[in-house]
């Protein structure tokens, strides 16, 4: 097994816990403790309750996992945008 191989599960986030973690059940109804990639911390992609995401995890430890992509849950997007105000 070469270090490079990692399991991608879907998912959705149930709950947040404190430290930047995630409680997500995955697709096969196992729950395991997730973090944010860099990236999406780098780009402040928030993620709540609800959201689907995709969790890469290594073969050694089946019981956390790095969230790698994140889409909006079911129901549908966010807030609607305003148009944009310039601040003095």
């Amino acid at each position: 097994m070469a270090k490079e191989e990692v399991l991608t599960l879907d998912g959705q986030i149930d709950e947040i816990l404190p430290d930047g973690r995630f409680g997500v059940r995955l697709e096969n109804n196992i729950r395991i403790i997730a973090y944010t990639a860099g990236k999406m911390r780098k780009f402040r992609i928030r993620s709540v309750v609800g959201d689907l995401v995709r969790v890469e995890m290594t073969p050694y430890d089946l019981e956390k996992g790095r969230i790698v992509y994140r889409d909006k849950g079911p129901g549908g997007s966010g807030p609607p945008m305003g148009p944009r105000t310039k601040r003095r």
